[in-house]
């Protein structure tokens, strides 16, 4: 057996993928003092998104009309397969300039690697599933930043266009909007399943390493004009924000929410990580969640990797979950 199959990447982590996010509460707090920061000083552009909603990714409207959209993300291992891992680091990463409307024109890679402990032929393999999809997406991967870490991590920074006057933004939203969702959650409660017996779900991989590429562009031609993804936050977390930054009520149709095969059954099993859990204590103060039992909300909170588009609008392919509704008592209502 070589190297890439004997190595469980996930043990060489305190927790994996997008659950590695520092709680959202928490990170409001770290924040604060930065939004709404003065003006720079002979800016090159005007910035259109920036801090203020905790959008997907920065956008700044260039003096040649175009947008630029700039975002970085990256994580610990959510699979113990080095390329499969690089794979879903990358599509997690682009997914925020989807998330926007935009495109991704260039990214630099991110790496941190234990190089006492890990061969570096186990580096290459994360490196070479991150070219795989930036190149599936026409994007060029142009070097990067490496240092040497404890823990192993790895992602992109991203840099791509838009058109400012089609962005999806996640403070458009408008009552009377459905919501749609372009990939089934589950991935976060399958992901700690495999991290604790090294089970591999191949549907699950290839769901985190699936582009939301031709879901944006659906959106974006549709006109779409509110979304953002479905990552570490979990369902609840990011509708929430994008609730809270539209001024809107959420309503989740729960039995519309699609599931990953399994899902169900590790939550049942006890597979839910802190960082489900850390995202359901946050929301549960703003939500209405007394139709649903402890297994459903922790389905809908699960902290997902490389997850689908949540759309305020209608896409082929992509199910109808909910609807967006005047403010009222709560920012969302689960039925």
């Amino acid at each position: 057996m070589t190297v890439t199959e004997t190595v469980r990447l996930t043990q060489y982590a305190h927790g994996g993928g997008c659950a590695c996010k520092i709680p959202p509460g928490e990170l409001e707090e770290v924040v604060a003092g930065l939004v709404g920061a003065g003006p720079v000083s002979d800016p090159v552009g005007e910035l259109i998104v920036g801090l203020d909603d905790g959008d997907d990714a920065a956008v700044v409207r260039m003096e040649s009309g175009q947008a630029l959209v700039a975002t970085t993300d990256f994580f610990t291992p959510v699979v113990d397969d080095a390329y499969d891992w690089g794979r879903i680091a990358a599509a997690n990463a682009l997914s925020d300039i989807y998330a926007m409307g935009g495109r991704p024109v260039v990214a630099l890679n991110l790496l941190g690697w234990p190089r006492d402990r890990l061969p570096f032929e186990l580096a290459a393999e994360v490196l070479r599933g991150g070219l795989t999809v930036t190149q599936e997406a026409g994007c060029h991967l142009a070097g990067g930043h490496s240092i040497d870490d404890p823990e192993p991590k790895y992602g992109l920074a991203v840099t791509g266009i838009a058109d400012p006057e089609h962005l999806m933004r996640n403070d458009a939203g408008k009552p009377g909007q459905p919501l749609s969702l372009t990939k089934p959650l589950g991935v976060g409660v399958l992901n700690n399943r495999h991290n604790a017996t090294g089970e591999v779900f191949p549907e699950a991989v290839e769901t985190m390493a699936r582009l939301n590429r031709d879901a944006a562009r659906a959106a974006v031609d549709a006109g779409v004009t509110c979304a953002t993804d479905v990552t570490g936050f979990g369902l609840l977390g990011h509708l929430y924000k994008l609730a809270k930054a539209s001024g809107v009520t959420a309503i989740v149709d729960a039995a519309a929410v699609p599931y990953l095969d399994l899902a169900r059954e590790s939550v049942r099993d006890g597979y839910v990580s802190g960082g489900t859990r850390r995202n359901l204590d946050w929301v549960a103060a703003y939500s209405d969640l007394s139709a649903v039992g402890e297994d459903e909300a922790f389905l809908l909170a699960d902290a997902q990797t490389s997850g689908g588009l949540l759309l305020a609008g209608e896409i082929p392919d992509a199910p109808v979950i909910g609807e967006l509704a005047p403010a009222g008592e709560h920012a969302l209502i689960i039925r």
